[in-house]
C-alpha cells in the first residue's frame, strides 16, 4: 500500500484552511448568539464543538494514516 499524494496535498491545504474556518464560524456564532432562543444556542455551540473536534481528529488521523501508509 502506498501513500496518496493527492490526499496528502488536500490534507496539507485543509490544515491551513481549518483555523480560518474555525475562526470565522466562531465569530459568526458570537455575533448571532444573543439573537437566538436558548435551544438554538445550545444546538449551535454543540454542533460547532463536535464539528471542530471531528475535523481536527480527521486531519490528524489522515496525516498519520497516509504518511505511515495505513
Amino acid at each position: 500500500v502506498l501513500s496518496s499524494l493527492p490526499l496528502q496535498v488536500m490534507l496539507y491545504f485543509n490544515v491551513y484552511y481549518f483555523p480560518i474556518w474555525c475562526l470565522s464560524e466562531g465569530i459568526m456564532l458570537h455575533l448571532k448568539y444573543h439573537l437566538l432562543p436558548w435551544h438554538y444556542q445550545f444546538l449551535l455551540v454543540t454542533a460547532f464543538l463536535i464539528l471542530s473536534l471531528a475535523e481536527g481528529s480527521r486531519l490528524y488521523l489522515g496525516y498519520l494514516g497516509n504518511l505511515q501508509e495505513k
